[in-house]
């Protein structure tokens, strides 16, 4: 499961195998998680035409015109989806941490429906809202779609994983996420021909808000990097063939904290011709349903303890959190 520098987990060979095999791997996933929340997953199914079609128009719809890049732009400050250009956001503020604004754009989509029957306004006005698309390249929202299926699969598939790493029955979860409010996230960390400002990264240090989180690096790429149990920043590692996978918030939150939400950050690139490299990626936010309540899981309790928080509810909790990091306008 493990190779010298990441661990790996290779989801096809979980699924194939035996109960009692698979609890086994759980143990695994459950010492990772104990540890570092970061893990790479490998035969995860997922077409590699899918992927590669979201890239591509992902890419080319970066390397548009910013005039062209502004028609897909979100209408305010705060809407989530949409166009995000250079220095609109600084995720460190999530962690009530001053800092000058990443120095990154994205583009952003969420659900691709309403559940029927949903009336609660705030959920109708930020995980609902419409995704601005963009009329440029071609075929963009339909690559897009696509992966985000995908993507939302392939989460719910992990989640039986993680259920069974806690010793639970393996659809312990879906109930929470049968309307999950996921979002993904094309990432562009452009060229960096002036200098960042004192403190400024690609990616502030932050943690992630929902469930868990599917990235896909560029390959070969460095920058994203998390803070080890010791305190040190260690880097990540593209792995051929396979997606990052991190912890977030509500799932430590749901686990006492018996899984690491890891801070982690994008940083610079070493300065000069050599250093100052384009870097894409996407990052899929699988969160749980709008109104499910996040609280301990009573196995992760200790006999006598309390539980470390109070219970949220996962759409407030997201909907605080990701206001928290928009950047001031110019």
């Amino acid at each position: 499961m493990t190779s010298a520098d990441f661990p790996v987990f290779d989801l096809a060979a979980y699924e194939r195998a035996p109960t009692d095999k698979r609890r086994a791997l759980g143990e695994e996933v459950d010492a990772i998680c104990r540890t570092t929340g970061f893990l790479a997953v490998s035969g995860h199914g997922v077409a590699q035409t899918v992927i590669d079609d979201a890239w591509n128009a992902a890419h080319a719809f970066f390397h548009l015109a910013a005039e062209d890049k502004a028609k897909a732009r979100a209408p305010y400050a705060g809407y989530p989806y949409g166009y995000l250009g250079p220095e609109s956001e600084a995720l460190a503020k999530s962690r009530n941490e001053d800092s000058p604004p990443d120095l990154k754009e994205s583009f952003n989509g969420g659900p691709a429906s309403v559940p029927e029957g949903l009336t609660d306004e705030d959920a109708l006005a930020f995980c609902y809202a419409a995704t601005i698309w963009p009329e440029r390249p071609v075929g963009f929202r339909e690559a897009w779609q696509a992966y985000y299926a995908e993507m939302e699969d392939l989460a719910a598939r992990i989640m039986r994983v993680f259920a069974t790493a806690l010793k639970l029955p393996e659809d312990y979860f879906e109930a929470a996420i049968s309307r999950p409010i996921s979002a993904l996230r094309a990432l562009n960390y452009p060229e960096q021909a002036i200098a960042p400002k004192p403190g400024q990264l690609r990616a502030g240090a932050h943690t992630d808000y929902g469930s868990l989180t599917i990235l896909l690096p560029q390959a070969g790429s460095g920058g994203l990097e998390i803070r080890d149990p010791s305190g040190e920043w260690r880097p990540v590692p593209p792995v051929p063939g396979a997606f990052i996978i991190n912890i977030g918030d509500l799932m430590a939150l749901w686990t006492n904290d018996r899984w690491v939400s890891t801070l982690h950050r994008v940083v610079n690139p070493p300065p000069g011709p050599s250093g100052s490299t384009r870097r894409q990626s996407f990052a899929f936010f699988h969160q749980p349903n709008w109104d499910q309540e996040i609280a301990c899981i009573p196995s992760c309790l200790e006999p006598g303890a309390e539980p470390r928080y109070e219970p949220v509810l996962s759409g407030p909790y997201l909907m605080s959190k990701f206001r928290s990091t928009v950047a001031p306008a110019a």
